[in-house]
């Protein structure tokens, strides 16, 4: 499988005999490894403003080599190699990615989603198939620009489209639908600069709570 490089942050308030919950962030351009130890931590705050939902949450900030399903399947091993290593609750182990990260997500949601509480896919395209999330019924929510420079509100509505279908078939109803998967199409006018859309949205999103604070929640 090869080496995974990451940062962690265990809070000194760790304690054994009381579980934790996890967040895994994912790296978008430029995070990976090859870009420089701790490039994600230097272009993204998710990391950070995480600590302000719960400050005895251990977070790590995996830097792969690359977006693609041997990554994904990296993340899948050190998600299981921390839930062995520390007392994390797995009822509350959290995923995020943003841009290029969000496809990752995607392929780690596609081979083992029901290791996460919830998934926060940002800025991004799907890149895996959806029948795997919609067994395991892992809330997801989608959220990026009217006007993305690099991804499509279309493509994230195709992709929010056939889960519903598919929770639809499991005879699931609207309201628990509703709260399954979420679109959030965020306008120019939530932007700092609305032409670029895509580069400013990590940050914004990052410091908003109706955003990053509802992976937290589920």
């Amino acid at each position: 499988m090869g080496d995974i490089h990451f940062s962690l942050l265990v809070p000194e308030s760790y304690d054994v005999t009381r579980p934790v919950s996890l967040f895994v962030t994912l790296p978008a351009e430029p995070g990976l490894y090859y870009q420089g130890a701790g490039a994600n931590l230097q272009v993204e705050e998710f990391a950070f403003t995480a600590q302000g939902y719960d400050p005895n949450m251990i977070i790590v900030a995996p830097q792969p080599n690359d977006w693609t399903q041997t990554s994904a399947n990296q993340i899948v091993e050190l998600t299981e190699y921390l839930l062995l290593a520390y007392d994390i609750d797995p009822e509350r182990v959290y995923l995020e990615g943003y841009s290029y990260g969000g496809e990752t997500l995607s392929l780690v949601m596609d081979t083992k989603p029901q290791l996460y509480r919830a998934a926060l896919h940002l800025a991004s395209q799907w890149d895996g198939d959806v029948e795997a999330l919609a067994t395991a019924r892992v809330p997801l929510r989608i959220s990026l620009g009217d006007n993305d420079e690099f991804y499509s509100v279309e493509a994230a509505q195709r992709v929010v489209d056939e889960l519903r279908a598919l929770y639809e078939a499991q005879g699931l109803g609207e309201e628990e639908i509703d709260r399954l998967v979420v679109l959030d199409v965020k306008p120019a006018s939530y932007f700092w600069d609305p032409d670029e859309q895509h580069g400013g949205g990590s940050p914004r999103m990052a410091r908003d709570p109706e955003v990053l604070g509802w992976l937290f929640a589920q």
